[in-house]
């Protein structure tokens, strides 16, 4: 059964988002960061944190950063854009 779960819903998780920002925030509020995939919706995650960790969150934000355009070393360039969402756990939950 988990590993039916685990395939239906393989695609909305991307991996987990590490930066310095996400770091802070999961140490003071128990919240996790990943990267999704652009379609996923609230529901799609949560079923996902559930199938993958198997914990249940509290609350998901979703965020998305639009693609920019940069220019470096006298050429133009496209930084890509990401969907993250943020998942709140209960205090005593853990996501390894």
């Amino acid at each position: 059964m988990t590993t039916d779960l685990k395939a239906k819903y393989a695609h909305v998780l991307i991996r987990p988002r590490i930066t310095e920002k996400a770091n802070i925030v999961s140490a003071d509020l128990n919240v996790h960061a990943f990267e999704i995939t652009p379609s996923a919706t609230k529901t799609e995650v949560a079923n996902a944190v559930k199938a993958f960790y198997k914990v249940s969150p509290l609350k998901i934000n979703i965020v998305k950063n639009p693609s920019k355009t940069v220019f470096v070393r006298g050429k133009k360039g496209v930084k890509a854009g990401v969907k993250k969402a943020y998942v709140y756990l209960k205090k005593g939950d853990k996501i390894e």
